[in-house]
């Protein structure tokens, strides 16, 4: 009965190491920095690009982004929005992860 529990007790120190722990910063600031380069390149890509109507699909993120349009300036305003909305979420899925490995790990 004792080699059992040692053998169990074995396995959870196993399965904690084998669950690596996400460092949720680092993936907020990651996560932000992807966000607001992309939406970035993309305003700066539609500007860059011209026509009679520039934008229009990427121009209603203006509901959500007081500021942002599809232009010059906007493309700095959304940078702004992307990386925050990037950092959130980043933070917010490292924090779940965690939360969930921890759970996990403790053998719940």
């Amino acid at each position: 009965m004792e080699a059992l529990l040692r053998s169990a007790d074995q396995e959870q120190v196993l399965v904690a190491r084998a669950i690596a722990r996400l460092r949720a910063g680092v993936v907020a600031i990651v996560t932000g920095m992807i966000g607001g380069v992309a939406l970035f390149a993309a305003t700066l890509w539609l500007v860059i690009k011209g026509g009679p109507t520039v934008g229009q699909h990427l121009g209603l993120l203006r509901s959500y982004y007081p500021g942002y349009s599809v232009t010059w300036t906007g493309a700095f305003v959304g940078f702004v929005y992307g990386a925050l909305t990037g950092v959130i979420l980043g933070w917010s899925v490292a924090w779940l992860y965690n939360l969930l490995a921890g759970w996990r790990s403790s053998g719940r």
